[in-house]
């Protein structure tokens, strides 16, 4: 591992430990030259399957970019950090597990708003309008009369 400080590739483990439900491995380094201290993490490498665009493209899935997206549809609402790793990391999971090559976008999207509809309402009313991209106001508020709906189904159950 390259030193973020002086560039040199000594250097040494001083701690490990598990992290994030233990699929992390959070390793303190000391490099041999500076001695100057940094973190690396370790994760186990998933074959991830290439996710088809709606307009044929292929692109590997990003979990940088599916987090960017989460982030800005969760900015200023109370849902934790670790919340929106834990649903992307559940994505992940349901996405290896499928055993597929090669998935839809609009399956991962579909999969990310039912989650994030669970997890924060105002989140995901935000996460749909950017990713269905609604036509019309009527579309959208199509959406949330369904969404009102189904709260109002849940609060009488």
């Amino acid at each position: 591992m390259k030193c973020p400080f002086c560039g040199e590739l000594d250097n040494k483990v001083t701690d490990s430990r598990l992290s994030q439900g233990d699929e992390m491995i959070r390793r303190r380094r000391e490099c041999d030259h500076c001695s100057r201290r940094f973190t690396t993490y370790e994760r186990l490498e998933l074959v991830l399957p290439v996710v088809v665009k709606k307009d044929g493209r292929r692109e590997a899935f990003d979990r940088v970019k599916l987090m960017a997206g989460l982030r800005r549809a969760c900015e200023k609402r109370p849902v934790a950090t670790e919340a929106i790793d834990a649903l992307v990391d559940d994505i992940e999971r349901a996405l290896v597990e499928s055993g597929e090559k090669e998935v839809p976008s609009a399956a991962v999207g579909e999969q990310v708003m039912q989650r994030l509809r669970e997890l924060d309402q105002v989140a995901y009313v935000r996460f749909a309008s950017v990713y269905r991209s609604f036509k019309d106001i009527h579309e959208f508020m199509a959406e949330l009369s369904q969404l009102l709906t189904n709260q109002t189904k849940q609060g009488d159950t």
